[in-house]
């Protein structure tokens, strides 16, 4: 096979995959944003493992003719033969200079898709996750399908990647446990793009969230290398506790009270210092304690702990109201409160009803199960309402 400069033997040329993603990396968002056209064919033959002659093969033109593009000795001066080679190279017309429009409506999308994958999360943080599924759904598929047609520019795959995780993540509230692999899917497949971006802040947030669907669906042990990695990306105190109460979590989940105490001690000392979030607060941070206490054998100190419950000094997620009711009335049972147990978990099956959770459905369901049948069958038939909701 011929190499780049058209002379002598090479290995394989680059994998179609592995060409795709140049267009995401730096160097190519700055070849782009110079609309620079020598630059951008010589850029272009490289990652393809082209030479003069193949590259003007597939613009139509002769070899002396892209030699001369290349070297700046001839430039292309009408709109036609600029809108031409962007064809052909899967580019956005606006690259060379050419204002179309669908050019003018993929930049309407991309606008449009950045706006969207922010409500969604807003939604989703509000307890409104099935309207954020039904936003990202729509957003993901127009991305997805320019990509498969060869438009693989940065400013695209960045926002796929987003729509992605906010996709995955939103399925994870809404879908039930025996379906919570299909949320996971869908967070990894952000990380088949952010790794081509090298952001380390990227990177980690796809990892964080990543990991925590992962634990949903309880792969615990992939959970907490995910989540590990997330936290050793982590570019600052901010982002590295957004990571730590999941990292938490998933280890209380996979039973190593070691590293749950240790990231735990962790994540106390950076509330002194990290300003508070939905989910890294007192109150948040109080249920991922409770719920890792009794995970990894120490019911008798989860017990003690709730009598000293935070009261929320920060806006908590609505969800995270559901998911705290339903670890207190674990710890009630476990201390033999039925009365108290019975309480929380009512509340929480109108809240988890109402937000449409039935993963919280199940949870409480296995809570309640030969303890509290009157609550088990509440929560049964509202799963049941749900399924067939969805069904339909």
């Amino acid at each position: 096979m011929r190499n780049a400069a058209g002379n002598g033997l090479t290995g394989h040329r680059p994998s179609p995959r592995h060409v795709q993603w140049h267009w995401a990396t730096p160097q190519a968002e700055i070849i782009l944003a110079s609309g620079d056209l020598a630059g951008i064919l010589r850029f272009y033959r490289r990652v393809h493992g082209l030479n003069q002659t193949e590259l003007g093969e597939l613009l139509g033109y002769d070899k002396t003719y892209v030699s001369a593009l290349e070297l700046g000795k001839r430039c292309l001066i009408d709109v036609g033969s600029r809108r031409h080679v962007c064809d052909q190279l899967r580019l956005p017309p606006h690259i060379l200079g050419v204002t179309d429009v669908a050019d003018t409506d993929h930049r309407a999308m991309l606008q449009f898709g950045e706006s969207t994958v922010r409500l969604a999360e807003v939604a989703r943080q509000s307890g409104h996750a099935a309207e954020a599924v039904s936003e990202l759904w729509p957003l993901v598929a127009r991305l997805e399908a320019r990509v498969e047609e060869g438009h693989t520019e940065r400013d695209v795959l960045h926002l796929l990647a987003r729509a992605r995780v906010g996709l995955g993540v939103a399925l994870g509230n809404v879908l039930p446990e025996e379906r919570l692999s299909t949320a996971a899917h869908w967070t990894a497949k952000s990380l088949d793009l952010v790794e081509y971006f090298g952001d380390p802040g990227m990177t980690s947030y796809a990892l964080r969230m990543h990991g925590n669907e992962l634990r949903k669906a309880r792969l615990r042990g992939a959970a907490v290398e995910r989540l590990r990695h997330a936290a050793a990306l982590a570019p600052d105190d901010e982002a590295r506790a957004a990571v730590l109460p999941l990292l938490a979590r998933a280890a209380g989940a996979l039973g190593n009270a070691e590293l749950f105490d240790r990231v735990v001690r962790e994540t106390d000392a950076l509330l002194l210092t990290v300003q508070h979030s939905s989910l890294f607060n007192p109150f948040s941070l109080h249920e991922i304690r409770l719920r890792g206490l009794i995970a990894t054998g120490r019911a008798d100190v989860a017990t003690r702990l709730l009598k000293h419950s935070p009261v929320p000094t920060t806006a908590v997620a609505p969800q995270w109201r559901v998911i705290e009711l339903v670890t207190v009335a674990h710890v009630q049972l476990l201390a033999e409160d039925r009365t108290g147990s019975a309480e929380s978990l009512s509340v929480a099956v109108r809240e988890a009803t109402t937000q449409r959770l039935p993963h919280q459905l199940q949870r409480i369901m296995r809570t309640a199960n030969g303890r509290l049948p009157d609550v088990h069958e509440a929560a049964v038939q509202a799963l049941d309402r749900m399924r067939h909701e969805m069904a339909a």
